[in-house]
């Protein structure tokens, strides 16, 4: 649309095999019961999501999580991500990840009364997943980059790079941030109180 940013362009077509991806984000509960531990800022409700952790300490949660439960669980790529909020295969082409309107779907800066919300509170996108736009960015797990025009299958980002991939949007971000096609991107060593993840498999 006429409000994308220049790395969201140019489009091209992805092509992605069968993976899961978690229907919210990963909450300070499940993060406590792998971790022994809470980071969180906003405490009190163990269902919102988990915030105020770094690329980094994702990929240790997601180490142990992996011994604990025999899976493989990992960081969605970000195409995996996008495809995902746009509503996969289901997908009406909304603009927010399930709705033209942020406020069914999101929290963020309007709504959100400056803080996270427990998951699966607003309306689900095409594919029942919740929460993909706003409450909190999602680390994905390439290296940010720009796109370019040829087609790919399974891309992974770029090969090397100084920051990580976020998607999303969060309970502090305007509504453009919570478009499903807006790529932000910080150090894997960085943590911020509107910032968790999202599991795939």
């Amino acid at each position: 649309g006429s409000d994308a940013y220049d790395d969201e362009y140019p489009v091209h077509s992805v092509t992605l095999s069968d993976y899961y991806i978690g229907q919210t984000e990963v909450t300070q509960e499940l993060w406590e019961a792998v971790m022994g531990g809470n980071p969180s800022y906003f405490t009190g409700d163990n269902q919102c999501p988990v915030e105020s952790v770094s690329w980094d300490d994702c990929q240790e949660f997601i180490k142990k999580l992996n011994r604990l439960t025999g899976k493989n669980f990992r960081l969605p790529t970000e195409a995996e991500w996008e495809y995902a909020a746009r509503g996969g295969n289901k997908s009406k082409g909304y603009k927010y990840s399930g709705s033209y309107s942020p406020d069914a779907v999101a929290w963020y800066d309007k709504n959100s009364g400056s803080k996270t919300h427990p998951v699966a509170q607003k309306q689900a996108n095409e594919l029942g997943l919740y929460d993909m736009s706003g409450n909190v960015w999602e680390w994905c797990q390439d290296w940010y980059g720009d796109y370019t025009s040829r087609s790919q299958s399974n891309p992974k980002g770029a090969n090397t790079g100084s920051y990580r991939v976020l998607r999303g949007g969060s309970w502090n971000d305007s509504a453009s941030f919570v478009r499903v096609s807006y790529r932000n991107y910080n150090t894997p060593d960085n943590r911020f109180n509107n910032v968790g993840l999202r599991l795939a498999l």
